[in-house]
């Protein structure tokens, strides 16, 4: 007897047309495919292979898949392998011309038919992008939708990040097998995501290295599970703009934010607002085009017994922002004197609520 997933496994080693079979088994079985097989000659006539699709079907040795099918039932983090004809493959990515045969994928699965919010932007950003890039993450992670990136370096880890440390939900598509995690310096946001109940997801085989030319390939992923992308700062080179291009093939909405006009970071989001991307300059212009696919929109507007009951110093955090403000502008606002401020900036900052940045102090964190 033969697995479902060893079964599936060998299915993708056919070559052209196996997308084919992959809808030939969804039609014959409906929703899934028996987790045994019990009678493989039987099943591959009635998917009406040829002789020569069925030799090389069974020429593999079984050995070669050990690897993938151990590394799958191994407990911890949770994997799974969801194929194009499952019935848990996700609508919106069956829908992109290029649909991937398979989706490994670590962690809480059920996030990839959630709401999502692909957000993506240059691995060399500025001080404005890191800024705007953890905020935004955090809002529309707050308000209900998913924030799906890279995981690369740069910005796509900035907004994974935004999102963790709101408690919100995010997925990170990979440009390598998920037993290869690259690249190796954002393990522990890896590892981070997983532990926050997000999800990790690649089309490759687990232990696949990451190539270059597979990281283009994965931002078609990143798109089509995602009902738009949001570019937050990038070059007119950058990367992110091949997700963008992806996303308009695949007919989603495109959302960039604007940025100094002498930064070349934002060379590229300029671009393609005068292309007809959303110019976006606060979460509620994303919030409100997909309010329909959340349950509330629901706008920070924490009172004070719950400020109070969440974080030091609550007179003083409510009059810091996104938006650099300075230690004697503060100080006027709170009525308190430099010396004594500047005490509590320094807990406030060690809590991880505040940051100092170039003009003063801003939010790191929203408060959920």
């Amino acid at each position: 007897m033969m697995s479902k997933y060893e079964f599936l496994l060998r299915i993708s080693m056919l070559g052209q047309g196996k997308l084919a079979i992959f809808k030939k088994i969804s039609q014959l079985f409906g929703s899934d495919l028996p987790n045994i097989i019990n009678n493989v000659s039987f099943l591959l006539e009635k998917l009406a292979l040829t002789q020569e699709q069925q030799k090389n079907f069974l020429a593999t040795s079984y050995f070669h898949f050990e690897p993938i099918l151990e590394w799958l039932d191994t407990p911890y983090p949770q994997k799974h392998l969801i194929a194009y004809c499952d019935s848990d493959y996700p609508i919106l990515l069956k829908q992109i011309s290029s649909p991937p045969i398979f989706l490994f994928v670590m962690g809480n699965c059920q996030l990839l038919h959630s709401p999502q919010i692909a957000m993506v932007g240059s691995r060399e950003f500025s001080e404005y992008g890191a800024q705007w890039g953890r905020y935004f993450a955090g809002e529309l992670a707050i308000n209900g939708l998913t924030i799906t990136s890279g995981l690369a370096l740069g910005l796509d880890a900035i907004c994974h990040r935004g999102a963790l440390e709101v408690a919100g939900n995010t997925i990170a598509v990979l440009g390598s097998g998920l037993a290869n995690i690259a690249p190796r310096s954002n393990l522990i946001l890896a590892n981070d995501i997983l532990e926050q109940n997000g999800a990790i997801v690649s089309e490759f085989l687990p232990f696949e290295k990451a190539r270059t030319e597979y990281f283009p390939r994965r931002n078609r992923i990143i798109s089509g599970l995602s009902l738009g992308t949001f570019v937050v700062e990038a070059s007119e080179k950058s990367g992110s703009l091949i997700t963008a291009r992806y996303a308009l093939e695949q007919n989603r909405d495109v959302f960039a934010l604007p940025g100094d006009i002498d930064n070349q970071n934002c060379g590229g989001t300029h671009y393609l607002i005068k292309q007809g991307a959303y110019l976006v300059t606060e979460p509620i212009d994303i919030l409100e085009h997909y309010s329909r696919y959340l349950s509330t929109i629901n706008r920070q507007t924490k009172d004070n017994e719950d400020i109070n009951n969440c974080i030091l110093y609550p007179e003083i955090f409510a009059v810091i922002h996104h938006q650099p403000i300075a230690v004697d502008t503060i100080a006027a606002l709170v009525n308190l004197s430099i010396p004594e401020l500047t005490s509590k900036l320094l807990d406030m900052e060690i809590a991880g609520l505040i940051m100092t940045v170039t003009g003063g102090y801003i939010r790191k964190r929203t408060i959920k």
